[in-house]
């Protein structure tokens, strides 16, 4: 299939990412610092011999990783004919030339797993329903095993995770989760946090967490309250007294950043994507009681 156009002669491409976040200082470009967007855009821009930008679907904070990072791009027609000159054998997805080809421009840690063409109205970030976080502890007596070190954050203390699991559904739900949210001006705190569950396996310990979009900390800083209970020095009832909290609380800390990983992004039918983008940029108030 031939390389068409999109609107104002630009390109769409979706890229699925996975990434080991450790060395880098989060997701969105910063200059001075190693990120993974910063990273793929010059890899990027090498391989498409123009400057380009990439906008991720949730923005990791530094050393949290991914398996399913979501990201866009804008690429002039001409530039991709240029990248991607030999079209994919039969049977094979369209742009895996340019895969192949993108994966000698990037580091180890990084990863471009799929790219394809993007659906009309498909917008990494706003166009997305819900994302999708995981975190793990290890509460074996010797740490966390050689292999999974990077992933996997040691807790030495022993854990109630049924206590954990009754807090954690207090938070579930609609509510401002200030007390969980390094301040922003002028960035809501209002979030839908879907799911938010434990299980245990063993010495590993590992929360499922999903929500329509996150702020900034906000996983690690739930999962650092639910720590707390889980240690006994809190009950599961106080987790509900936080969500009254106006400001980021002090009572508790945000849990290391790497036993995060973002497991993968949802989107709604093609049709429906456009749409998606204006319910998500409006802002989010909370029903009155």
């Amino acid at each position: 299939m031939p390389v068409t156009e999109s609107g104002g002669g630009q390109v769409r491409l979706r890229l699925d990412i996975a990434y080991d976040g450790t060395e880098f200082s989060g997701w969105a470009a910063q200059e001075g610092f190693r990120t993974v967007a910063g990273v793929l855009e010059e890899a990027l821009s090498t391989v498409f011999r123009v400057p380009v930008r990439v906008f991720g679907a949730g923005r990791t904070d530094t050393g949290v990783h991914a398996a399913g990072q979501v990201a866009h791009l804008d690429v002039p027609a001409d530039a991709v004919v240029h990248a991607h000159p030999r079209y994919a054998r039969p049977g094979e997805p369209e742009f895996l030339p340019l895969v192949r080809r993108l994966a000698r421009f990037l580091p180890e840690d990084v990863r471009v797993r799929e790219i394809g063409r993007a659906p009309a109205g498909f917008d990494a970030r706003f166009s997305a329903l819900r994302r999708h976080y995981t975190y793990r502890l290890s509460l074996a007596s010797y740490g966390v095993e050689p292999q999974f070190a990077r992933y996997v954050t040691a807790w030495a203390k022993p854990l109630d995770v049924d206590a954990m699991a009754a807090a954690s559904r207090h938070l579930v739900g609609l509510h401002d989760f200030a007390a969980f949210c390094r301040h922003r001006p002028g960035a809501t705190t209002i979030r839908d946090l879907q799911r938010l569950e434990w299980m245990r396996d063993g010495d590993q310990v590992s929360a499922f967490v999903s929500a329509d979009a996150f702020c900034w900390s906000m996983v690690r800083s739930l999962v650092g309250a639910l720590l707390a209970v889980g240690e006994g020095r809190r009950e599961p009832s106080w987790c509900a007294t936080l969500l009254d909290a106006s400001t980021r609380s002090s009572d508790f800390a945000a849990a290391p950043a790497r036993g995060l990983t973002l497991t993968g992004v949802d989107y709604p039918p093609d049709d429906q994507l456009a749409a998606r983008i204006g319910v998500t940029r409006d802002l989010r108030i909370l029903p009155k009681p």
